[in-house]
């Protein structure tokens, strides 16, 4: 990840760059800049960066830490897109202890279901979107 660093300071992110990736989304064109200040405020983020310190990449997660964990808007900017930056992105959220520890990682998806089955998510039931992954070790 030569160039590139991860970071969950949300004070270094730049809300109107995220907002606007995300408005520009299938998922989140009904978003206010209100509602993704809000969406930030209140979720565990991670931003990645590039080595001048600009955002090019966003992830949120809500979590209790055990039973269940939310990764919700995955996005990187178009200009950085196929670098593998998403893949690095997520790959850095669902490797930490806390989150490995967590029975059961949810999210949706519309169009990137290969790209999460590469991690262990599997559709859920007979839903188009709906995808997780059950870290559970019951004895």
């Amino acid at each position: 990840m030569k160039g590139y660093y991860i970071s969950t300071d949300t004070s270094k992110m730049d809300v109107s760059l995220i907002h606007g990736l995300i408005k520009d989304s299938y998922w989140g064109g009904y978003r206010t800049l209100e509602m993704t200040k809000k969406t930030i405020a209140n979720s565990r983020c991670f931003g990645i960066f590039n080595e001048n310190d600009e955002l090019i990449g966003f992830a949120r997660l809500l979590t209790d830490e055990v039973v269940f964990a939310y990764l919700m808007d995955v996005i990187i900017a178009p200009v950085h897109q196929g670098k593998g930056l998403g893949k690095i992105l997520i790959k850095h959220i669902l490797n930490l202890p806390e989150i490995k520890a967590v029975h059961t990682v949810a999210l949706k998806t519309k169009d990137a279901h290969s790209l999460y089955e590469s991690y262990g998510f599997k559709t859920v039931g007979d839903s188009e979107m709906w995808m997780a992954m059950d870290n559970a070790k019951y004895d």
